[in-house]
């Protein structure tokens, strides 16, 4: 039987009166890939969060490869194999490329009350440099982060949350502000991998996110209304009216 990377249980985060998610549950297998697709309101970056622990949850529960982790800790979520990127930007614009990816890899040091990388350990610094290669980074981890595009800002988070070596990969809009060409080598950078990471991903871009997925789940109105194969949602009259308002039969 295959292994359950994530167990999300009749879910709801309420705001005071205000009801961002309502009885959500998703169950995603162990190296399964799943987009998570909604009008803006529609609930996903809210559940992003419960899973990630940032916000508490309401009622209902959320499991993490069979451990109960409602109660616990977004630290504690991290060492359970779990990591994500965000909307906003998380990182050290003054520091390096490789300097960031280096203090996600755990090589850091407080000097002067300020947060450095620790300059030992080239086994470590060979470790970045090959992270930054597989993000479509080579070359530029000399470059501060601030005179990063905002395309190369979104690509080095992603080598920073891979350098956690996680167990379930949590992907906030990870091709906003991307090219076409950076949205393609996004596609086949999700699509390569490894199978024992499991996948999810919140985005806009529909291309991405029927692309990459084996399954889609479909939010509105702090709801799941759908849930099918990235054939299914094409398919669907519901999604059109409700998501796009039109044709995704370009979508590949």
């Amino acid at each position: 039987m295959t292994e359950s990377a994530l167990q999300v249980r009749d879910v709801s985060k309420f705001f005071g009166g205000v009801k961002a998610i309502r009885d959500v549950s998703i169950e995603i297998a162990a190296g399964e890939r799943i987009s998570v697709i909604g009008t803006n309101g529609a609930g996903k970056s809210t559940l992003f969060n419960a899973i990630a622990g940032v916000f508490p949850v309401t009622s209902g529960s959320i499991h993490l490869f069979g451990e109960d982790v409602t109660k616990l800790s977004t630290a504690v979520r991290a060492k359970r194999g779990l990591a994500r990127t965000f909307q906003t930007s998380r990182l050290f614009e003054q520091l390096t490329a490789a300097d960031n990816v280096f203090i996600a890899l755990g090589g850091n040091e407080f000097t002067g009350g300020l947060l450095r990388p620790a300059s030992r350990n080239p086994e470590r610094w060979a470790r970045v440099e090959r992270l930054l290669d597989r993000v479509g980074l080579p070359g530029r981890g000399l470059q501060l982060v601030a005179d990063l595009s905002h395309g190369e800002q979104r690509q080095l988070e992603l080598a920073m949350a891979l350098a956690l070596q996680p167990k379930l990969l949590m992907l906030d809009e990870p091709a906003a502000g991307f090219s076409p060409a950076e949205r393609q080598h996004l596609i086949a950078l999700l699509r390569e991998l490894p199978q024992e990471i499991t996948l999810l991903l919140i985005e806009h871009d529909m291309d991405i996110a029927l692309a990459v997925a084996s399954r889609v789940i479909v939010m509105h109105d702090g709801e799941k209304i759908l849930e099918g194969t990235p054939d299914d949602i094409r398919s669907s009259e519901r999604v059109r009216e409700i998501y796009l308002g039109g044709s995704i039969d370009h979508v590949a």
